[in-house]
Formats: structure tokens, C-alpha cells, sequence
């Protein structure tokens, strides 16, 4: 059975469609099947939808979690709930396009345990996020030697890799990172990103911002060492302005005036204060995970599925 995970905030209209959507593609396909549409905490009526789409067919089932935990947490309850033997995530706003799981499953049964939707084209995607985008993934290649360039969500998973995924005791997750991070065979198939069916988006520039940061600071620690790279180039800068000091003192050509002291102050205080932002952003990380609370509660469940109330 193939496990198709939509996590969904604020997606109460295309809720039904993209639930029609799925079934009538993998029912086309005869592929065996549940879906499982996972409320993050929305303010509409997107938990309603869940409830009307399950109860109209057996093969639905819904989580409601207790409030917005975010879509990394969203998606680690529908993969822990899930059935299948293997797993495909994907968004609820139908930019994944759904004619893709049938090829994704064959690819699976033909003996790929990770199988990657990969971005054709960004579809219509504004030339700042474009930028954005190109950067984030720039760095976290960079330091973890894995191409995020063209990767998303989208993704169809075998269940050992999905046990792998949910014992891991992390609470802050990429899971776009982690579900290729351990290997295994994997391939790729391209889709173009296709707009979205209704709504707007929910990510903002800022949320998008602090996702980008948990994300490189979940798999690599460089901006920790980036702060002894800066210490580094400050002494080397300091020792050159030293010696430059020494000479116009000894020749007696020191200039007398502050500009020098100001500027170096100001240089020296903002490398400090990256530094420790730096440093404190990754303490805060370590807090988190030393807190050891659930990445999600759920609070209500729809359709044929067992009642958890709480899961770590």
C-alpha cells in the first residue's frame, strides 16, 4: 500500500480537491493505497474538509494537530501514522502535481527506496525569492556536498526509510535533507511546479527566513566556524594596520584623530555581534532539543485510524 502524507494550513479549499485529485489518479493506476491529510494548526475550516473527505471514503484519514507546529512536524505525524510500505509526500495546494505518484511507484517497485521530485521549472516565483532560494541552497550544499538546487518535499519514501526518519530523536528536522542524508537507492523524476489551485501562500519572507536558518544549522555547523574564519581575517587585518601603526611612528608621520579608532570599534563590535549571534542561535538549537517536548500533539483524528493523543 502506497501512503500518500498532505500536510495542510489553511488549505480548507483545496482540501477536497487535492483528495480528489490523489484518488482518481492511483485509482486509474490500481495502486492500493490511503491518504492522509494532516491539519497543522489551521484557522480556517481546513480540519472540517478533512472530515467530510474522510468520512465520504475509508481509504482518508485526518490529524489534527493542536496548533501550528510547522509543516517539518506536520509531515513527521503523517509518516508516523502512516500504513503503506511505502510513503509519498507531498503539498496540499496541488503545486506537486498528483499524476506523478503512479510513476513514482513504479519506480519504487522497481527497486528505488527514495524517489525525488525534482523542479523542472520554479513555476511563478518572484525574482527575490528566486535569489533567496538560490542562495539557501548554494550554502547548504556547499557544506553538506548534497544538491538542493532543483529538490523539494515532494518525495516517495520505502517504509524502512520512513522508521529510519521517525526514531530519530531530533526535534528540529529538514526533512528534505534527512530523507536523502542516509543513502540508499534513490532516482529522480522532474515535474514543472504547477500554480497553486486556490489561496495564497502561507510562507512568508520571515518564516521562510527562519526556516532557511533551522534548516542549515540542522545539517552542518560552518556558521560556527565561520566565526573563528572572521576571528582569523580580524587578526590579519589587525597585525598589517599594526605594523602600517609602527611605521608612521617611527618615520613620524602618525596623523593625529580618531577616524581610525572609530572605524576599528565599529568593525570589532559588529564581528562580535555576529559571532554571538552565530553562537547563541545554535545554544537556542541545543535548549530546544534538551527540552525533549513532543514536535506535535494531535488533538483530533478523522476516519478509520488509531486515536494518539500525544506522540514524542
Amino acid at each position: 500500500m502506497l501512503s500518500v502524507i498532505v500536510p495542510a494550513h489553511n488549505e480548507e479549499k483545496n482540501i477536497p480537491l487535492v483528495a480528489a485529485a490523489v484518488k482518481e489518479i492511483l485509482s486509474q493506476a490500481a495502486v492500493n493505497y490511503e491518504i492522509l491529510l494532516v491539519d497543522d494548526g489551521s484557522s480556517d475550516g481546513t480540519f472540517a474538509a478533512i472530515e467530510r473527505a474522510a468520512a465520504a471514503d475509508e481509504r482518508i484519514r485526518g490529524l489534527k494537530l493542536s496548533r501550528n507546529f510547522g509543516k517539518e512536524a506536520a509531515i513527521l505525524a503523517g509518516l508516523e501514522a502512516s500504513r503503506g510500505r511505502c510513503c509519498a509526500v507531498m503539498d496540499a495546494d496541488l503545486q506537486h502535481p498528483p499524476a506523478l505518484l503512479p510513476e513514482m511507484y513504479r519506480l519504487w517497485q522497481g527497486g528505488a527506496m527514495i524517489v525525488q521530485a525534482v523542479k523542472e521549472t520554479r513555476g511563478q516565483e518572484g525574482w527575490f525569492n528566486r535569489v533567496c532560494a538560490g542562495l539557501f541552497y548554494r550554502i547548504i550544499g556547499r557544506f553538506t556536498k548534497i544538491d538542493f538546487r532543483r529538490a523539494s518535499d515532494y518525495k516517495l519514501l520505502d517504509r524502512k526509510i520512513v522508521d529510519i526518519l521517525v526514531k530519530l530523536p531530533e526535534k528540529t528536522r529538514f526533512f528534505r535533507g534527512l530523507s536523502v542524508y542516509y543513502g540508499f537507492p534513490q532516482t529522480q523524476i522532474e515535474f514543472a511546479v504547477a500554480p497553486r489551485a486556490s489561496g495564497k501562500t502561507n510562507w512568508s519572507l520571515t518564516k521562510l527566513f527562519r526556516y532557511a536558518l533551522d534548516s542549515i544549522s540542522s545539517f552542518t555547523a560552518f556558521p560556527l566556524q565561520f566565526t573563528t574564519f572572521l576571528g582569523i581575517i580580524m587578526l590579519l587585518l589587525f597585525l598589517l594596520l599594526g605594523l602600517q601603526t609602527l611605521y608612521n611612528f617611527a618615520t613620524g608621520q602618525a596623523v593625529a584623530g580618531f577616524t581610525t579608532v572609530i572605524l576599528l570599534l565599529l568593525f570589532i563590535a559588529s564581528a562580535l555581534s555576529i559571532s554571538l549571534g552565530i553562537i547563541g542561535h545554535y545554544i537556542g538549537k541545543i535548549y530546544d532539543e534538551v527540552k525533549a517536548r513532543p514536535s506535535y500533539i494531535i488533538e483530533k483524528t478523522a476516519g478509520k485510524g488509531e486515536d494518539h493523543d500525544l506522540r514524542p
